[in-house]
């Protein structure tokens, strides 16, 4: 069976660039960084490539989004590292990276009866209720993500930590709808 091809939307990250870091400086150091501590108490970062933005925090800790790989998030936020530092202000090197979610979207190649779907992947798992939105939300235990199926055979994953959990999602879902014979 050929295996959907995937793709990553979205990945977000978080990181510790050590202790209280003093935003006012950072904003200063980084042209183009947005701090109004009044609308929201973090630093964002927006970076053109890879585009991404990084949200700093007053704690030190740092979250990165918008990236379409873990290759770009390791990118951005060891630019923005390089920048803070290049201001003379002092970080933790090479911090850990902690992939908190990654949005991943797919396509079964063809289009799938979601009433029929909602019934036979049993109502515990599901939610399907299309006056209020036009996917079914179906909920896997393992790996722990979250399923978007739309009636074109579109889909969003999202909840993942990995990109094998997204894998392992499509090709569960591919399985059990096969089974139940809703697609061919």
């Amino acid at each position: 069976m050929s295996m959907a091809k995937i793709k990553i939307e979205n990945v977000v990250a978080s990181t510790s660039l050590g202790g209280e870091l003093d935003l006012q400086a950072i904003a200063l150091a980084l042209g183009g960084a947005e701090y109004e501590p009044e609308q929201f108490p973090g630093l964002i970062y927006r970076l053109k490539e890879p585009k991404t933005a990084t949200l700093l925090f007053r704690s030190g800790k740092v979250v990165c989004t918008g990236a379409k790989s873990l290759e770009h998030v390791k990118i951005a936020i060891d630019t923005v590292a390089k920048q803070i530092e290049a201001a003379g202000i002092t970080i933790k090197k090479n911090p850990e990276i902690e992939v908190q979610n990654i949005v991943a979207s797919s396509d079964l190649g063809t289009e799938i009866n979601l009433n029929a779907i909602a019934i036979s992947l049993g109502l515990e798992k599901v939610e399907y209720e299309p006056e209020q939105f036009p996917g079914l939300v179906y909920r896997i235990d393992e790996p722990k993500v979250v399923v978007l199926l739309f009636g074109s055979g579109k889909l969003v994953c999202t909840g993942a930590r990995k990109p094998s959990d997204v894998e392992r999602a499509v090709e569960r879902i591919t399985q059990e709808l096969k089974a139940a014979g809703l697609l061919r």
